[in-house]
């Protein structure tokens, strides 16, 4: 059963500077609640409530929202603003949080495998922050717990992306099950798009098996000289399977600015509720 949810919160958010340069950027928010906790609900929402953090020096931000702040609960206890609380009350109530630290930035792979502490002998999903994704009645990551309980393999969301950003992706290449399944066989990182398998790209919504760590403690780096779990999920779909998911749902590059005011400007008008 899937239990744990692995938030790699450690980058440092350059794209965001000079607000980040304080502030994890994993905490800017959307309307009224951090990136961080939108994905922190979509996990808890599929049922792994345990979530853990990897995260890095300049983060503590993180680890003090999900948990209580008397001095705020005492000031506003009893007033009509106790409401606002509501939301990560319920995040506090439900989920269990735990965190280790990255020392230094060398990929999402390594972030990855920095949090096996956390994660131990067991399948467990992993959420990119930067990606806020959508869906009223389902959310992402539960639809790929429902595939998983299924399948039993490594799972990638993936979306259709211009020909002409492949180069910000993952991209994969695959054989289709069905409408929105594939079994993959090809992943390339960021390739240009005169060598991507396809314009079917990888956003950050993951479910791994537990032989992933073993993976990326032999890979050497890859791309951009870090460790990249594009070429450890590779590496699975050729001594298995991994499957590729196009998801239900609306996402959010909230990684750049215009995805960020993209998404804030959707979330007030359709989704905010005073």
């Amino acid at each position: 059963m899937l239990r744990k949810c692995l938030f790699p919160v450690a980058g440092y958010g350059t794209r965001f500077l000079p607000a980040t340069k304080s502030m994890p950027k994993e905490m800017l928010p959307v309307v009224n609640k951090p990136l961080v906790q939108y994905g922190v609900e979509e996990a808890i929402d599929a049922g792994l409530k345990q979530i853990g953090f990897v995260t890095g020096r300049g983060k503590r931000a993180i680890a003090d929202h999900f948990d209580t702040s008397y001095e705020l609960e005492h000031q506003i206890s009893g007033t009509p603003k106790e409401k606002y609380l509501t939301s990560i009350r319920r995040v506090l109530d439900v989920g269990t949080f735990s965190s280790t630290r990255q020392r230094e930035m060398r990929g999402l792979g390594h972030a990855i495998l920095t949090g096996e502490t956390l994660v131990g002998n067991e399948a467990f999903g992993v959420i990119l922050s930067d990606d806020l994704c959508f869906n009223p009645d389902r959310g992402v990551m539960a639809q790929m717990v429902d595939l998983y309980r299924q399948f039993r393999c490594s799972i990638v969301a993936i979306e259709e992306v211009p020909e002409n950003e492949t180069d910000k992706y993952g991209v994969i290449a695959g054989d289709i099950i069905k409408d929105d399944l594939y079994t993959v066989t090809d992943m390339v990182e960021k390739p240009s798009p005169d060598k991507a398998p396809s314009n079917l790209a990888i956003i950050g919504r993951y479910i791994l098996t537990p032989d992933i760590f073993d993976i990326l403690r032999d890979m050497p780096p890859g791309k951009n000289n870090e460790v990249q779990i594009t070429d450890a999920l590779l590496v699975q779909a050729k001594r298995g399977c991994v499957m590729a998911y196009k998801f239900k749902g609306k996402r959010f590059d909230c990684g750049s600015v215009p995805g960020f005011v993209d998404a804030t400007n959707y979330y007030y008008e359709n989704v905010y509720e005073e």
